[in-house]
């Protein structure tokens, strides 16, 4: 666990969180991965800068794609607070197709605010 989050640990529950954003954002579950993406594929991701700055939610983005998929790998290749350029990679991440792609959404919309 990151110095943040364990430092935070009293005033922000990251798992409570997370359940919370899971329930809003996906529900019962993403009806087009269920109904076209076979259960055991497996896929390979990567995170890419959009625009060259600072990067911020690396340790968070771990922790969601680990909390979804507990199987995944994950790299990350960029931590929090450095710089980056557009296109540069961010993290790689392989696991179970489904669970990253409901893990992606979350991610994604956290990482961009």
């Amino acid at each position: 666990m990151s110095d943040y989050f364990r430092l935070r640990r009293r005033e922000f529950n990251f798992r409570q969180f997370l359940k919370n954003a899971l329930a809003e954002d996906v529900g019962e579950g993403d009806h087009t991965s269920l109904a076209t993406i076979p259960p055991s594929q497996k896929v390979k991701m990567q995170l890419l800068a959009k625009e060259r700055g600072v990067i911020a939610g690396v340790e968070a983005a771990r922790r969601i794609f680990k909390a979804i998929d507990g199987t995944c790998v994950v790299k990350v290749l960029v931590k929090d607070g450095s710089q980056v350029e557009c296109g540069q990679v961010i993290l790689k991440v392989s696991g179970n197709t489904r669970k990253l792609l409901t893990a992606e959404r979350l991610v994604l919309n956290i990482m961009q605010r």
